[in-house]
């Protein structure tokens, strides 16, 4: 088996990559996915969260995600105590994956604080996505977000140099679905003979 780990910027393509790793084959488990399972209604985690940022983050008995980014992306503090909770928990659920994977399988993990998390030694290969930062701010107001929110989650995030820095293999995606595609089919071809 083959423990990967997709990481890259907000705004760089991870998920849209994942997916073609997906098509082609691999595993592909999403690290915010496994973050949402981890505080998910009825969880010890789930109480934990509301502990900590009450009334604040509840909507219909359930939280509410966006406020509680609003909050972490604000506050150190508050991001860091919300981190010490989903983060144990995410790594259980990770373990969890990884024990059931078959010899064969190749496992795409996406996730996006790979340096943040110090995680990088628990994958035989790192692939970073990279893109030009005016076009990874421009991906995201197509997605809704405001500027001041995006500079905010960039600033918040591991730099470009960190990530290449302990990245084996870099997929530059400045250009289209097509050529991202070409480039994961690529790499897809070099990664079975890698594994350590």
């Amino acid at each position: 088996m083959l423990i990967v780990a997709l990481t890259g910027g907000i705004g760089s393509g991870k998920s849209l990559a994942a997916q073609y790793f997906s098509e082609l084959g691999a595993r592909v488990v999403d690290a915010d996915q496994l973050a949402r399972v981890a505080i998910e209604r009825g969880s010890d985690g789930f109480d934990e969260v509301a502990l900590r940022f009450g009334e604040q983050i509840m909507r219909d008995g359930d939280i509410d995600r966006k406020a509680l980014a609003e909050i972490i992306f604000a506050d150190l503090k508050a991001k860091s105590d919300l981190e010490e909770i989903i983060h144990p928990r995410v790594r259980e659920l990770f373990a969890e994956v990884v024990a059931d994977l078959k010899p064969d399988e190749v496992l795409i993990y996406e996730i996006p604080l790979l340096v943040e998390t110090g995680a990088a030694e628990n994958f035989d290969l790192i692939i970073t996505i990279e893109a030009d930062l005016e076009i990874r701010k421009e991906r995201l107001r197509k997605r809704g977000m405001f500027s001041s929110e995006i500079e905010k989650r960039i600033a918040q995030q591991a730099s470009r140099e960190d990530r290449e820095a302990i990245a084996d293999f870099i997929l530059i995606n400045d250009g289209d679905e097509d050529q991202l595609l070409r480039a994961v089919e690529n790499l897809w071809e070099e990664l079975p003979g890698r594994a350590k």
